[in-house]
């Protein structure tokens, strides 16, 4: 975790005002990511909890705020682009997310048609040149 935390610090956005991870994959990722850079974190649920706050995010006020998108993998990109709309109606700009993994099946142009940015740590590629090297 260390690792990948020290190498996704350099994708963060320098205009970045908070870290917004998605449950469940992206919340130890911007758990760890918020204790590197100091950037404090909200946590994104698929919807607003029935009880309780009734929030979809935890963790402070969103409206007016410059948010990443932290997640672990993206494949279709549909839960990333759905949060992002989300957030963006509760008054948050999100133009970058951030995720450990690109399994590169059309996820990345899936969010930059909606104006955000996937900046991606690894792609499937990488993984599968790692594994074919392995193998020889």
């Amino acid at each position: 975790m260390r690792a990948i935390t020290d190498s996704l610090v350099n994708l963060v956005p320098p205009a970045t005002d908070a870290l917004a991870s998605l449950e469940l994959g992206g919340v130890p990722l911007a758990t760890a990511l918020s204790l590197r850079t100091g950037l404090p974190a909200v946590f994104v649920r698929k919807r607003p909890k029935e009880y309780g706050t009734c929030r979809l995010a935890e963790g402070g006020d969103i409206a007016g705020r410059r948010l990443l998108v932290v997640e672990d993998v993206v494949t279709s990109g549909g839960q990333v682009l759905a949060s992002c709309e989300d957030l963006r109606r509760l008054g948050a700009t999100v133009d970058h997310a951030l995720c450990v993994i690109d399994r590169q099946e059309s996820g990345a142009e899936a969010l930059r048609a909606a104006g955000i940015e996937l900046r991606a740590l690894l792609l499937k590629s990488d993984l599968e040149r790692v594994e074919a090297g392995r193998a020889v």
